[in-house]
């Protein structure tokens, strides 16, 4: 009976870590470029120092959904979104170079150019600062205009240019903090030119609710399935119990 429990115990182990997944997706349905995370579950037998009769489920997630999310209208001046495949280039958390597709964009009192995670953007020349400005102009190209203090309703400046990288996608993990990084080669990618991106636009996040509501609902099916399971196993073993008693 052990091997019917411990079967049943994994499977709901595993149903629970599933439903991780589905509910982290569904927790970003409305942030901003968001990818949604794929998840399976297959049987992984048990080899050992016997034959494999027992074959326990693995959860995990094996891929990122790299479909674009719907371009949302906003006419916010820094609002951008990649047009097509490519990344933003960001500061994480540790100092070190990331990517995004998160273009909702604005600064700091100290000329940073942060996006809504609050990570500083990466332009070509290094973390995006920018000096005081009337007007700010984001061209297809990544290139950043702005219109100074005082300066004419014609005049204005090229600062720098928004990074853009456009890496193998086979190639990209995203990590836990949203953000994504080359598996191997370089940690650093160089910059892109045929990237174009969408001012006044912000892409939203590519996560079906319906799709991760009905995940959820069957995972919990399953889960409760696997619990039958283990209670049956513990009524067939306390009835095993018993003939032993009596015999």
């Amino acid at each position: 009976m052990d091997r019917a429990l411990y079967i049943a115990m994994t499977g709901a182990k595993h149903n629970t870590l599933a439903q991780a997944s589905h509910s982290n997706n569904l927790a970003n349905v409305d942030t901003t470029g968001f990818r949604a995370d794929w998840q399976q579950a297959r049987a992984m037998p048990v080899f050992g120092e016997f034959y494999p009769s027992r074959a326990y489920s693995m959860t995990e997630r094996p891929a990122t959904d790299f479909n674009d999310g719907p371009m949302i209208s906003t006419g916010r001046d820094l609002d951008v979104a990649i047009a097509g495949n490519g990344f933003f280039a960001v500061v994480d958390q540790n100092g070190e170079e990331a990517y995004t597709r998160r273009g909702d964009l604005s600064v700091t009192p100290a000329g940073e150019v942060i996006n809504g995670d609050g990570l500083q953007v990466m332009g070509e020349g290094g973390p995006l600062v920018l000096p005081e400005f009337e007007r700010i102009n984001i061209g297809e190209d990544g290139v950043i205009g702005i219109r100074p203090l005082g300066a004419g309703a014609e005049e204005f400046l090229e600062i720098d240019a928004l990074k853009l990288v456009n890496p193998d996608l086979q190639n990209m993990q995203k990590g836990t903090d949203g953000l994504f990084r080359p598996e191997e080669g370089e940690p650093v990618l160089p910059n892109d030119p045929i990237v174009q991106v969408l001012s006044g636009y912000r892409e939203g996040s590519n996560v079906s609710a319906v799709q991760e509501l009905m995940g959820i609902l069957s995972l919990s099916r399953q889960f409760e399935m696997q619990i039958k399971m283990m209670k049956s196993s513990e009524r067939m073993t306390e009835s095993s119990t018993s003939l032993l008693r009596l015999s």
